[in-house]
Parts: structure tokens; sequence; C-alpha cells
């Protein structure tokens, strides 16, 4: 951890694993603009990521598997985002090696230096790890069962890391609802190919909007630059965790208030780009977007009706909550696309 300078209190030292990508690098951003005096350090493989400058920060070369270059990187970090993944069911799926080496071997590796120097960390994993729900609203205390290996291999991080930081260093485990939104960094717009992503430049492509069966899955669903708020959030606390010498992991819910199904996601996209788009061209209606059934390749999915999520505790020790919803999110970036903002 960084010592404070003799008569002054230094400010902290903040390392963000996974910072070019479509979290890490909206994360960097905010914790630039917000707190412009704490020194930010940012590092990926640039296996997905391609930036290598945020607001200001480098971003550096590191890959998570090389444990003595990573504790050289970190070294001085008084708390370490790690946000560094093989995200996704389908790549890891197709990737499973690289996924353990990644996923489970890197993350331990980042712990093992956190309980070895008393740093703080913050690590998200997905509310996949929950399987299907039978018990409303989900919490994090709800029983274990993910359906791939994507979420198996969060799943192993969330155990692990709980058992490096018992006694030995605070961290925040973040379990998040299904990501979705564009944001734009130095100009550059960020985005990933998320199911409400998927459906939104389907539609501006004026493509059908493919759904997979049966349609009535729900998800929750959560935009990034909330997701981002919460990291920032969570390391203004976990820094008060370290000063006051606390350890041990924490865990908190974030997520919106919104777990529409697949197909009520897909026929609002639709909905709202022809509305919008018939309003821009002052002109007569334009067909909605085709909106489509087709067979689900997801074998191992959950197929809930339902996912409701308690976020209290955020709220309450965090202060966070969610802010952006799905429609005003949709209709906001149509509307750029039609010049109407």
């Amino acid at each position: 951890m960084t010592e404070p300078e003799s008569g002054a209190e230094a400010e902290p030292t903040i390392a963000i694993t996974g910072a070019a990508g479509y979290i890490g690098s909206r994360v960097v951003a905010d914790l630039r603009e917000i707190h412009p005096d704490w020194e930010i350090r940012g590092f990926d493989n640039f296996y997905v990521g391609a930036l290598r400058s945020v607001a200001g920060v480098e971003i550096s070369h590191l890959d998570v598997r090389n444990r003595g270059r990573l504790e050289d990187a970190l070294g001085g970090a008084d708390v370490v985002m790690h946000l560094a993944a093989v995200s996704g069911v389908d790549d890891c799926a197709s990737n499973p090696d690289l996924a353990y080496e990644v996923n489970v071997q890197g993350t331990e590796n980042v712990a093992w230096w956190c309980r070895k120097e008393g740093a703080g960390l913050i690590f998200p994993f997905s509310v996949g790890v929950i399987g299907d729900p039978f018990e409303y609203p989900v919490t994090v205390s709800h029983p274990r069962n993910p359906l791939n290996w994507y979420t198996r291999t969060k799943h192993i991080n969330e155990r692990a890391i709980e058992t490096f930081a018992d006694g030995a260093f605070p961290a925040h485990l973040l379990m998040k609802g299904n990501l979705y939104g564009h944001h734009t960094v130095g100009g550059t717009e960020i985005s990933k190919g998320t199911v409400i992503n998927f459906f939104l430049d389907r539609a501006l492509s004026g493509e059908p909007l493919t759904v997979y069966e049966p349609g009535t899955q729900s998800r929750n669903y959560i935009h990034v630059k909330d997701v981002a708020g919460a990291y920032v959030e969570s390391a203004e606390r976990l820094l008060e965790t370290l000063a006051a010498g606390e350890t041990g992991a924490r865990k908190y819910e974030i997520a919106s208030d919104e777990d529409p199904s697949v197909m009520a996601v897909a026929e609002l996209v639709s909905e709202i780009v022809a509305a919008e788009h018939s309003s821009a061209s002052k002109g007569g209606n334009r067909d909605e977007p085709e909106v489509k059934l087709v067979e689900n390749p997801r074998a191992a999915e959950t197929l809930v009706d339902n996912f409701e999520i308690d976020t209290s505790g955020a709220r309450e020790e965090l202060g966070w909550e969610a802010t952006r919803s799905i429609e005003g999110t949709i209709r906001d970036l149509v509307r750029e696309t039609t010049g109407e903002r």
C-alpha cells in the first residue's frame, strides 16, 4: 500500500485490470473525473479492449497469468479493481483452458497479492452464478448453481476471494445484472454485444430481431454507466474500510429494478425504432423491425420468467443505485441516429 508522505496524507493509488474493456474504460474515465488527485493505473492484455489511453491514463500491457509481472505492476496500490477476464458464455465455452487460466488462476494471482500486501480488492461476478432462482427477490445469499463454464469460473473466484480475504484484506464482490448500453471515451464509442445492444444494432440496420426460444426468459438489466458508478462508490467505501483495519469479503447486488423478458425487450426496441424514425422523417409510419423466435442454441441457460434482485445493500452501504432505464436509453440512442438530440 502507498505510504503517506511526511506531514501529509498521500492520495490513494487505484489499479485497474481490464482497463481497456467495456466496463474498465468507463471506470477509469469516471475515477479520473471524480477523483482527479488519485493515482490511477490501468492495465489490460488487449485481448478484446484496444484503448491505449483513457482520460489521460496510460493503459499498460499486463497478463494476469504472469504472477511476477502482475505483482510488479500492482506494487504500492491501495485498491485493485480486478475486471480482467475472458467474459461471456460463448467465449469461455470456445476457449475453456484460456478461461481457466485467466479467470481462475489470474484472479487468484491478484487475490494472493492483495493478501500479502493488505490491499483492498473489488471483483465483479455474474448473477449467472445463481442459475435458475427459486426465491425472490434474488440476493447475494441465494444458493449457487452455475449453468456454464463462464459462471463456474466466476463462482470459483467468488469462493477463492472469500478465503484469501479472511483476516488479511477487505474485498467487495459485486454481483452484476446483465449489462447494456454504450459509452464514449475520448471520442471513441465503446460497446459490447449484449442482448439489448444486439437488438438495437439490428433494428437500426433494418434487420430482424432474433429472440432465442422461448422468449419469456427474464433477465435483470443494468446500464454500463451505472455499473461503473458502483465501482467508484465501492472504491471510496473500501478506502474507509482499509483505514479502519477491517478485513473480509462483503457482497453487493449491482442491478436495477428492470427484469423484462427477452421478447419484451426486443418488442420495445422495435417499437421505439419505428416510432422515432417515423417522427424524424416527418412523414408516414415506418414499419416496426421484425421480431422472431429462433431455436435456442444454448442448452444450459436460465429460462425463468422473473429475475427481481434486491439492491438495498448497495444502496444502504455504498450509497449507490441504478439511475438509467432501458426505455430511456434506447430512445436516446435512437434519437442520436436520427439527429433529434
